[in-house]
């Protein structure tokens, strides 16, 4: 068959074929190494394109999910990580020093709290040990054991005296005296796994939310009990919590999408979200940090793709509509960040209800993001396997 020109190409209509004659030679391909039909070029079916990344620095020294991260309530620059690979690591922003590895676990690390002084970190795992850690030499100063179930979350009293934990496999939280790695207490009453729990701030009293839908409020001083259930209550599990700054009012989301809004010392629900709710689980709740009992905001993030930003009768200020769902948020002055299943972070002005400013960088969900005490930098952590910092400095 004799070759064709250009020319013969563009003007020429008919159909051309190809005999054995036309075969120069013939070369064996694997068909394993062939792309997919839906793949349209690049390396493992993933764009060539470069992808946006806004963090200054990033950790990647876990080798699964990440799971949960705190940030040093005294050092800027000092972080923890917990993730799946059952390893926790505590670190510097912006410092090449390899990290130190809190070595020991079993299981997923779930939860990190540094102590309100930043001299000890309490890091939970699904292995069912609490582990205390001296911030100054990185050594272990304690082992506390959880009778049954692995741990879900930890918290600090606030004078730093004492350690609270709890098992979503668990109705029972426990108290710690991490000093003498004894038991103080332990609260039991739910009929269900407590989900969420913190000390209210003056230290005089524990919430703890269950999914048995009730929340209970145990005062440390007087070991009195109020249990809140019922009608005007939720109807589904909660969620999360969040406590006012003075310690008089606690703000709860659950499973059935509704909001309520809790007097601690009495017990009575004082706010509904009867009207506007989430579509969804209420992934996460917070106070604004100088909410008090006679002037206060809140902030929920839900999977239905919602930041709802809450004035004090607890009537919606703004509905703020992502692309994915909310599972995560932190306050920063004016604005509200949230971190999202899409793994982006995005930064709202609470006044106008307008995001201004997204940032990009993970390629999985996020699942946590904190704030260093300086308020310059957001650290967030993600199913991708990495943990990134973002400048906010001019969120401050």
């Amino acid at each position: 068959m004799s070759a064709l020109s250009s020319n013969d190409y563009e003007e020429n209509d008919e159909d051309v074929f190809l005999d054995e004659s036309d075969i120069i030679t013939e070369y064996d391909v694997d068909a394993e190494e062939l792309p997919d039909a839906n793949e349209e070029g690049g390396s493992d079916g993933e764009d060539d394109s470069d992808e946006i990344d806004d963090s200054i620095h990033i950790f990647t020294g876990h080798t699964g999910e990440v799971y949960t991260a705190a940030c040093s309530p005294t050092d800027a620059a000092l972080v923890a990580t917990g993730g799946g690979d059952d390893k926790g690591f505590i670190w510097k922003i912006n410092n090449g020093d390899s990290p130190f590895e809190l070595h020991g676990h079993e299981d997923s690390v779930s939860s990190l709290s540094f102590s309100p002084n930043g001299n000890f970190l309490a890091s939970g795992s699904l292995d069912g040990t609490v582990k205390v850690w001296d911030i100054a030499n990185g050594e272990l100063k304690c082992t506390l054991e959880y009778p049954n179930g692995g741990i879900a979350w930890v918290r600090w009293h606030p004078n730093g005296g004492f350690v609270l934990a709890g098992s979503e496999d668990n109705s029972s939280v426990c108290m710690w005296n991490p000093n003498m790695a004894s038991y103080m207490h332990v609260f039991s009453g739910h009929a269900s796994s407590v989900t969420c729990a913190d000390f209210t701030p003056d230290g005089r009293r524990i919430c703890t939310g269950s999914d048995d839908a009730t929340l209970r409020i145990w005062d440390l001083e007087t070991s009195k009990v109020n249990v809140v259930a019922g009608h005007f209550y939720h109807r589904e599990g909660l969620t999360c919590l969040t406590i006012s700054s003075d310690s008089s009012l606690a703000l709860t989301g659950s499973i059935d999408g509704f909001v309520r809004v809790v007097n601690i010392s009495t017990g009575k629900v004082l706010s509904s979200s009867s009207e506007c709710k989430h579509s969804g689980s209420v992934e996460f709740a917070a106070f604004q940090p100088s909410s008090r009992s006679t002037s206060w905001r809140a902030a929920t993030g839900g999977l239905d793709k919602k930041l709802i930003i809450w004035d004090q009768d607890l009537s919606p200020r703004w509905t703020c509509h992502h692309t994915e769902g909310v599972t995560c948020l932190v306050w920063l002055s004016r604005h509200i960040a949230t971190g999202c299943v899409d793994g982006k972070i995005r930064i709202w002005n609470i006044l106008s209800g307008v995001c201004e400013k997204t940032l990009s960088g993970h390629c999985g969900a996020i699942q946590s993001i904190k704030r260093t005490c300086d308020g310059d930098f957001l650290v967030s952590v993600s199913v991708d396997g990495t943990t990134r910092v973002f400048e906010i400095a001019q969120f401050k």
